[in-house]
């Protein structure tokens, strides 16, 4: 800090524009708040300019082209051989939709007061914060902080990417021309997500995954309906494999690997995906200069209301401990501000909902039967299949199931989870009732239209009731023991 400089004061400096930091700059200037957020790229954060949209965007226009080739059935005939999947213009399009909702974010800003800053923030002190602004340098002088920094892709340094052979999800993203051949190293949902999407637009996709299934971190049962769907796309999904080695020789990546079941392989793409994980954006800064304390993995703990050790500098989103999700990362943004404005405000919940854009959709909240059985509780389960559902049929979208897990004894709803088409919209009605602590029956005696994807969720909860209407009922129901 140079001596004699003059800081500009300020209510509240946010770092970092993502999803978790321009909601709470936003919720800051409602209340009433003057507030500098400041963000070193482009407001929306990674979510918005680099992941969840252009991802998104990516998976969609993927399922649509796949599509294309199924329609005969339905009555829609098409030149044989004329339909091509053109990059550029999947990328111009992608460019369009993130530079709108750009737009709208600076625009929201604007109408709310915030005042907005590009630079690089390091604390100076607990009470005032540096920005690097394109050869200048501003200080400022703020009573409360929230570090909104969010994460990057964790790359090991034998797999350091190069943006061209090598790459990152970023990369992945922004490429020109759908690859030949695809090398995906990490099987979770990032891998399998953008693995399925080149898939359907011709890429050869082999996944490696080091642990013993993809997508490790869901229920057995919901990811062995997306491994079905991944061999139907012609991918190789290669589990409890280790690459020890990447080398880019004549054009192509060469992956060194080692697994149990085929001891060392070698596996060559032209391009090569590392989806292994994210690390959180603190190392660089100051946080000890503030006081805040990190764990050793570089996270900050946080209280409910997103609070750190230091009680004015609150931390949200991918730089505290939890499932990196954007919409954690809102909520915890607001909570902070409102905390910030004194209103009676905290991150209360445990119900976090998930939803994995693969092919089948994976979406849930709550519990898994095991988990709630590890908790000690005594639960039905009962799962109905898409194939019984009218929509789901005239959509040809058949394959999935909706799952609810109820407490035996009163029959409070504990867990929902999908998997099938459109799952990322049902499980809205799964976070709905779980939070209000609804009973199954809440759900059964609720009016679903028809026909829609929605009555998956009435049937599930007619059948744990033993009168679900579209299948046989069984005259058990599954219960632990």
């Amino acid at each position: 800090m140079v001596v004699g400089e003059v800081a500009v004061e300020t209510d509240v400096v946010v770092i970092g524009g993502g999803p978790g930091g321009y909601a709470a700059a936003i919720r800051l200037g409602q209340l009433g708040k003057s507030v500098v957020l400041i963000e070193k790229e482009v407001l929306g954060g990674v979510c918005l300019n680099r992941g969840c949209i252009p991802s998104k965007a990516l998976i969609h226009a993927a399922g649509e082209y796949h599509k294309l080739s199924s329609l005969n059935k339905l009555g829609i005939q098409l030149p044989t051989g004329k339909s091509t999947f053109h990059m550029p213009s999947w990328q111009s399009w992608k460019s369009s939709v993130v530079a709108q909702l750009n737009k709208g974010v600076d625009y929201l800003c604007q109408a709310n007061g915030v005042t907005v800053v590009k630079g690089t923030a390091t604390f100076l002190s607990s009470d005032r914060i540096g920005v690097e602004t394109g050869g200048d340098f501003e200080t400022y002088k703020f009573k409360q902080a929230i570090i909104a920094t969010g994460s990057r892709p964790f790359i090991p340094s034998f797999l350091k990417t190069d943006g061209e052979y090598i790459l990152d999800s970023t990369d992945m993203l922004a490429l020109e021309e759908v690859p030949e051949t695809l090398a995906i190293i990490g099987g979770g949902y990032i891998g399998m997500e953008l693995g399925m999407a080149f898939a359907k637009l011709g890429s050869q996709v082999t996944v490696i995954e080091a642990a013993e299934r993809i997508l490790p971190q869901t229920a057995t049962h919901l990811s062995l309906e997306v491994l079905k769907q991944a061999k139907q796309l012609g991918m190789t999904v290669k589990i409890a494999t280790k690459v020890e080695n990447a080398e880019v020789v004549n054009g192509r990546v060469t992956l060194a690997c080692t697994s149990e079941k085929n001891d060392s392989e070698s596996i060559t793409a032209h391009k090569t995906l590392v989806t292994i994980g994210r690390v959180p954006n603190t190392g660089e800064l100051g946080l000890a200069q503030a006081g805040v304390e990190m764990d050793e993995r570089g996270y900050i703990p946080v209280t409910s209301t997103g609070s750190t050790n230091k009680s004015h500098i609150y931390a949200i989103g991918d730089v505290t401990p939890g499932p990196a999700l954007a919409h954690r990362a809102t909520k915890q943004g607001i909570v902070s501000a409102e905390v910030i404005a004194g209103l009676p405000s905290s991150v209360d919940s445990p119900f976090v909902p998930y939803v994995i854009f693969t092919e089948p959709q994976i979406a849930g909240v709550g519990m898994t039967r095991e988990e709630a059985e590890l908790q000690g509780y005594k639960v039905k389960t009962v799962a109905f299949p898409y194939r019984a559902n009218g929509r789901a049929l005239v959509m040809d979208e058949g394959e999935g199931f909706a799952e609810v897990i109820v407490d035996q004894e009163s029959h409070l709803l504990l867990g929902m989870h999908v998997v099938g088409a459109d799952a990322s919209n049902l499980i809205g009605e799964g976070v709905l009732a779980i939070e209000l602590a609804a009973r199954v029956e809440d759900v059964a005696l609720t009016m679903h239209p028809h026909p829609t994807l929605s009555e998956v969720w009435l049937e599930a909860a007619e059948a744990v009731l033993g009168h679900a209407i579209h299948i046989v009922n069984k005259s058990k129901v599954a219960a632990s023991k």
